[in-house]
């Protein structure tokens, strides 16, 4: 499936323009090819003093776009897992589609958007003193192992969110951007909306079970890769390994080692010939089964993001997604 502008955004967008530039009676445009929706970008602006093409930008520019029909499900163990897709992000195609609009429990992947915003909108450097909410979690719940009191910079717990896939560090994050974990879902959802994730709503910084918190593997693609246009995220999200040296709620001087939950980055699994894994981010509850979004390289050195959702287990997560990289990520 071509990454193609859609024949309604392209034509409100033209009907707009002609209104603006011709609703004064002093100027006329004129659109050359004007029924050919795949070419026509250009439309020009004739005064009595010049001619100016102006070139409109389509929100769909850049970005894969495709059908609502599955593609390549057959060929691979589809039925292991609820919703996959491949996405090639210099051809803009989708090679690979299982269900890719469904809405479905994003769980840990959550934390892609949440490390973005903290990076956009935070500063790094800004020193977080950990809230004794921030340490209540579940016996169950992956974390970081911070303790109240504990201060640490925002860069860290932005490792730890997305290496060691803390929920700690997630409710950390969104009370200092944002002073509550409430507050801070808004922003969530005001950015998801911006990005054009139009299927996703946020309820917590970290995807623990809500039937208000959902994404679809499309929506997840848009938000993975916008986030990828920043370099420091780029950078957390391929780092395998992170050492925080921070101050404990003594005073005293600490310092921890995260590793990435990624097996692909801790070589526990192995990619298909000719892939390089460049990094991700899993997750895991009950309701959502196991997930992972991937950032990978193929032989001909194209960037593709691979996606998959609600694996029934660990290892049929890393077997259709090989197989979807093998199969439709060359």
């Amino acid at each position: 499936m071509k990454c193609i502008n859609r024949l309604k955004a392209i034509g409100s967008i033209c009907v707009l323009l002609i209104t603006m530039l011709t609703g004064c009676g002093k100027e006329e445009a004129v659109i050359s090819n004007a029924y050919d929706v795949y070419h026509n970008t250009h439309i020009t602006s004739v005064t009595a003093e010049s001619t100016t093409v102006i070139t409109p930008t389509f929100f769909s520019e850049g970005l894969c776009v495709g059908g609502t029909k599955n593609h390549g499900t057959e060929s691979v163990d589809s039925a292991v897992a609820g919703a996959a897709g491949v996405f090639n992000l210099d051809t803009c195609e989708i090679p690979y589609s299982q269900n890719i609009y469904d809405t479905m429990y994003p769980a840990s992947t959550t934390k892609i958007l949440t490390a973005y915003i903290a990076i956009k909108y935070g500063n790094l450097d800004d020193t977080v003193t950990i809230s004794e909410n921030a340490v209540t979690v579940t016996s169950d719940s992956s974390v970081c192992n911070l303790k109240a009191g504990d201060r640490m910079t925002l860069r860290d717990l932005v490792y730890g969110l997305i290496l060691r896939s803390g929920n700690d560090a997630a409710v950390s994050i969104a009370e200092h951007m944002s002073g509550s974990i409430e507050e801070f879902a808004k922003l969530m959802n005001t950015e998801a909306a911006a990005i054009g994730a139009t299927g996703s709503h946020f309820v917590n910084p970290n995807g623990l079970p809500d039937e208000n918190h959902y994404t679809t593997v499309y929506d997840m693609y848009l938000i993975f890769q916008h986030a990828l246009s920043d370099e420091t995220f780029y950078q957390i999200i391929s780092t395998t390994n992170y050492t925080t040296h921070y101050t404990s709620a003594d005073g005293s001087a600490a310092s921890m080692e995260w590793s990435t939950t990624n097996q692909y980055l801790v070589d526990k699994q192995t990619p298909p010939e000719g892939f390089t894994v460049i990094g991700g981010k899993t997750g895991t509850t009950g309701e959502a089964g196991y997930c992972l979004v991937l950032l990978s390289s193929n032989a001909e050195g194209e960037e593709i993001i691979s996606i998959v959702f609600k694996a029934d287990c660990r290892s049929n997560l890393y077997l259709l997604m090989n197989e979807i990289l093998e199969g439709f990520g060359g």
